[in-house]
């Protein structure tokens, strides 16, 4: 069980209340990867979404002629493998990898969509936090493509 300030501390639960955080906590895992260890690959199943507690995690992709090319460094209390989970994907579409020492959480798939039908004031709040990610990450690759479109 993991406890409840820590999770407090991480973006995806930042506006639950002690109550939605105590029952979230029971069905988080901390997991620990040494620097190097993959933590999924492409192509694998989906577990979950995770977070980061502490270190660093490299999202990439490999190119169809075998290069391996980076997406993005996530650092403490930012998330990975949402989308899988809230597309229902099967498998992740991205390797995910420690890029150095680093504890995770994970809430599983099955616990997520649980907590969808059960608790769906905890979810408005968690998705809707999703939600404000995405749109965060869509407008900065917006942002970088623009400045690629000028500069060409």
């Amino acid at each position: 069980m993991a406890d409840k300030s820590e999770l407090k501390q991480q973006v995806l639960f930042s506006e639950l209340n002690d109550a939605e955080l105590g029952t979230i906590a029971g069905k988080i895992a901390v997991e620990n990867y040494p620097k190097g260890k993959a933590i999924f690959k492409a192509g694998e199943p989906t577990k979950g979404i995770y977070m980061v507690k502490k270190g660093k995690v490299e999202i990439s992709l490999n190119t169809a002629d075998g290069w391996k090319q980076p997406l993005a460094i996530l650092t403490d209390n930012q998330i990975f493998g949402e989308l899988s989970v809230i597309e229902d994907k099967k498998n992740h579409g991205a390797d995910a990898t420690a890029i150095e020492a680093t504890d995770v959480y994970r809430l599983k798939t099955e616990d997520f969509k649980a907590f969808e039908k059960s608790d769906t004031d905890m979810m408005y709040k968690i998705m809707k936090t999703i939600a404000r990610i995405a749109s965060k990450k869509v407008n900065a690759t917006n942002e970088k493509l623009m400045k690629l479109l000028i500069s060409y």
